[in-house]
């Protein structure tokens, strides 16, 4: 089947008790059994729900893996993931992070005796000197937030399985509609289902998606013992954002290029990161990994003071974290998403005072142009 029609129909069957077309939210804590050792698949909602159950199946089915997991945000989606290493294991990660992953790296998950490496993994050669004997999980985002900077994924694939090691990929920026990591070569995939897949602001998850079968007893293992589930209702709202992925992530991806086309020939703004420009330095690898650019872009204005200006003149962009919803939300990455990352390293990531990040939504794109001209006509 096609992907809008997985996105639609797979892990969400009619329902068999009463013909329901959309799963039914099962908000219980358990599940009565027929007698003493006898039930009906369901014992207590932390193990496993149906209503979770479902959202797993179809995640699974839009990433092309065999398992998924739903967890309680993209931060439990990945803390579950490291929770497969044990101390004395050595991560590399990609030197340009969510400043949330970072955070749980270093303050966090460094006092457990794991070990982490930065490197820019869009340079092989940095990537093989930092693999060590105890290198265990090869940790990578592309695009990555918010510089968009790409990683060859089949290339790092090919590097990391020489070695044993996991590849495992944050695809939360493209979803699965525009990029699929783990056809490409990934061992497992992360999403912060808050963003595209939920897509409507309005419920917190994360999701682990992999195809080795060992690896899904553990994380199923995992998933029970730490409890950090997703919960029926914010399932459901992911199931129900789902259906509609396919053509919400083309609205994002044709407002996203017009945006970042007009941005990019703006005499206020220095330069815009999208890798739909053909002005991106990784434009072509882009187009052969990915089957659109989406709806995430960057621009710099040069200072604080003029980033300031943009974020506090716009009126129909809202200044708010997170991403990938319907509204388009403005956000300043320096003092809010990346925040946790010292400033001389943001600053040599490109994450400079006058970076200013957009998640473009789906609203008439004239409409959003008109606002950000007004804005930057305060500049």
């Amino acid at each position: 089947m096609g992907f809008s029609t997985d996105a639609i129909h797979v892990g969400q069957e009619p329902d068999p008790a009463t013909g329901a077309i959309i799963v039914p939210i099962y908000q219980t804590s358990t599940f009565v059994q027929e007698e003493l050792g006898k039930h009906k698949g369901y014992e207590y909602a932390r193990t496993s729900n149906p209503t979770r159950a479902a959202l797993e199946r179809n995640l699974a089915a839009l990433e092309r893996g065999r398992y998924a997991f739903a967890l309680a945000s993209g931060m439990a989606a990945i803390n579950a993931l490291m929770t497969l290493l044990k101390a004395g294991d050595h991560v590399v990660a990609g030197h340009n992070l969510y400043g949330g992953s970072f955070r749980l790296f270093d303050r966090v998950l460094k006092d457990f005796g794991l070990d982490f490496s930065y490197a820019n993994t869009c340079r092989l050669e940095d990537v093989e000197s930092a693999f060590r004997p105890n290198t265990r999980i090869l940790f990578i985002e592309t695009p990555t937030n918010p510089v968009m900077e790409i990683t060859d994924i089949a290339a790092v694939a090919r590097l990391a399985h020489e070695r044993k090691v996991l590849l495992a990929v944050d695809n939360t920026f493209m979803s699965p509609y525009f990029q699929r990591p783990l056809e490409l070569g990934a061992d497992v995939v992360v999403h912060s289902t808050t963003k595209y897949l939920n897509g409507h602001s309005d419920g917190v998850g994360g999701a682990v998606i992999l195809n080795d079968s060992g690896l899904a007893d553990r994380l199923k293992f995992l998933q029970n013992a730490a409890g950090a589930i997703l919960g029926p209702f914010d399932s459901w709202l992911v199931l129900r954002g789902v259906k509609t992925l396919a053509v919400r992530m083309e609205r994002h991806n044709s407002n996203g290029l017009t945006v970042a086309r007009h941005l990019e020939g703006h005499p206020k703004i220095q330069r815009v990161f999208y890798p739909g420009l053909p002005t991106h330095p990784q434009h072509n690898l882009a187009k052969r990994q990915m089957t659109g650019f989406g709806g995430m872009l960057a621009f710099e204005t040069g200072s604080l003071e003029k980033a300031r200006t943009v974020l506090k003149s716009v009126r129909l962009c809202s200044l708010a974290e997170s991403l990938g919803g319907v509204e388009t939300l403005i956000s300043h990455p320096a003092s809010m998403t990346h925040a946790s990352i010292p400033p001389e390293d943001r600053q040599q990531l490109g994450i400079t005072d006058g970076l200013v990040r957009i998640s473009v939504g789906i609203e008439d794109v004239e409409d959003l142009i008109a606002d950000l001209d007004q804005a930057l006509a305060k500049v």
